[in-house]
């Protein structure tokens, strides 16, 4: 794509840092108007428009004078618009969309955020001015980019004046939400909402997990309702689902195995939903605050799923690159990558989750013993002399889960759990676990970062009949927009988190989904 939009937003960022009512007119505000109708570059262009206006009231006559300008361009015929990058962008992708957008944000609930007032600390939800100055510059931003998915976490559901701006303005705007508190009363919860011009709510279901750290989901299962060109065939399948949650912090070590059951039971739960109803294989897409960068378990297990992060799709980013950008500045001052929205085609060929979630606690197991600088040889000595013999027994296979952590903790395995594990482990069902298997199934499981392929006879089992939507992502766009550098602006105090915002192009696909 020609870099002629992002050039010029970058220079009217420059001229903002600069920019007075006495300077010169800025070339670039122009472009910037035209650039609202590209949904690849609307969220930076509307960022950037806000902060213009904040400059004053001649801001405003200006930005009225060229919109108007920009109009009168756009009726020209398109035989009278020249086909250089100068010219507005063709009207038709108003009245034709060609995409979606989906917003991920964490909020930071005024029940968390830690502030100082007149001289004491306290906690923001004391001060209503200031968290209510604060939620309505976050609805004034999430309502000018106007995604068509909003997916909001930390989300004050106890505070009813809050709740009520946010619906009020939200179905004044075309959304339709729905609200889901955290059990045991924590206060916060998650807030979802699509925009009525491009989704019809079908189904939603809400997901309580009842466990250590009273998290929640949310699911939404919709149809594409847009005049999408992509989507015109009558026998297409426009359906797919959207998931909104918030994962667990890891506080310490201990919280890892928590965090990965949190997944597990998301995706339980959505392919339990799948069954209930029949469905072919749909899109996923999977928002939120997963608590956890691209080095963590969850990544893997989620990429061991067939699932792909968005933003990193569209920046061509690989599982290596968990530097390049971040979203998230925590408590402890530590700044990383956490906010993710990630997608799965109806075309991908899934493991068998219980497959992915043994390999993900082994994993687990294997980065505990690492840590207490114990090599693959001593492991296996240290099992083979517990078990006295040339093979590890069930009773040291418990012992050694419990002497890592994964056993004893309030969230540590479950009986049932540790004997679906052993199960796996144990190929040759003999009751006992060898090197090989050890090796096989503990040591180096093979994560499924790369998709497979289905083999001959699966292929032939195959009901690839069925036209669906898929998912393409065109562009992934973070908020404040340091953060796509690593870096985190010390003037940003809208939340601890950045906002994604993605740019989806549905897609015909042949779904054919497949569980190994």
């Amino acid at each position: 794509p020609s870099p002629f939009f992002t050039e010029h937003l970058t220079a009217f960022e420059v001229w903002l840092s600069h920019g007075s009512e006495h300077k010169k007119p800025l070339e670039q505000l122009p472009i910037v108007l035209q650039v609202l109708l590209s949904q690849c570059h609307r969220f930076r262009a509307l960022v950037l428009l806000g902060k213009f206006l904040d400059m004053g009231p001649w801001a405003v006559d200006l930005v009225g004078i060229m919109g108007r300008k920009n109009r009168g361009m756009s009726k020209r015929s398109p035989s009278k618009m020249s086909n250089n990058n100068n010219n507005v962008i063709n009207s038709s992708s108003v009245v034709e969309p060609t995409c979606f957008s989906c917003t991920t944000f964490n909020i930071l609930a005024p029940i968390y955020k830690r502030l100082t007032y007149e001289g004491r600390a306290c906690r923001e939800s004391t001060v209503r001015a200031y968290w209510l100055n604060r939620n309505e510059k976050i609805l004034y931003l999430l309502l000018r980019e106007r995604s068509s998915i909003i997916c909001l976490q930390e989300f004050w559901v106890d505070n009813e004046e809050l709740v009520d701006m946010y619906d009020t303005k939200l179905e004044e705007a075309g959304y339709v939400s729905f609200k889901l508190p955290r059990t045991n009363n924590r206060g916060d919860g998650l807030l979802t909402a699509v925009h009525k011009d491009y989704f019809r709510v079908i189904n939603h279901r809400d997901f309580l997990f009842n466990d250590f750290g009273d998290r929640v989901a949310q699911l939404l299962h919709v149809e594409v309702i847009a005049p999408f060109a992509q989507c015109r065939s009558k026998n297409m399948c426009r359906e797919m689902l959207i998931v909104n949650t918030h994962l667990l912090f890891p506080h310490d070590s201990s919280l890892s195995l928590e965090r990965l059951r949190q997944v597990y039971k998301i995706l339980q739960s959505v392919d339990s939903y799948q069954k209930e109803n029949n469905l072919d294989p749909l899109p996923i897409i999977l928002c939120g605050d997963w608590n956890g960068s691209k080095r963590g378990h969850v990544y893997k297990f989620l990429r061991s799923q067939g699932f792909e992060s968005s933003y990193d799709i569209a920046h061509h980013y690989t599982d290596a690159d968990a530097h390049k950008w971040v979203s998230h500045r925590n408590h402890r001052g530590n700044i990383c990558g956490v906010d993710f929205i990630w997608f799965l085609n109806p075309n991908k060929y899934r493991k068998l989750l219980k497959t992915s979630w043994s390999e993900a606690v082994f994993g687990l197991f294997k980065y505990q013993v690492s840590r207490a600088s114990i090599t693959e040889e001593n492991a296996v000595a240290f099992f083979k002399a517990v078990s006295n013999g040339d093979y590890i027994t069930y009773p040291v296979f418990c012992e050694a889960l419990r002497q890592f952590n994964l056993v004893g903790k309030a969230c540590g395995l479950s009986e049932e759990e540790i004997e679906d594990l052993w199960l796996q482990a144990d190929i040759d069902g003999n009751g006992v676990l060898d090197y090989k298997e050890f090796q096989q199934r503990i040591w180096n499981p093979i994560w499924s970062n790369q998709i497979e392929s289905p083999n001959q006879d699966q292929e032939e089992d195959m009901n690839g009949t069925n036209v669906t939507i898929g998912l393409d992502v065109k562009n992934a766009e973070l908020f404040p927009t340091e953060t796509e550098n690593g870096c985190w602006p010390e003037d940003y105090s809208l939340s601890d988190h950045a906002s994604l915002t993605v740019v989806f192009s549905p897609i015909r696909m042949t779904s054919c989904r497949l569980n190994s």
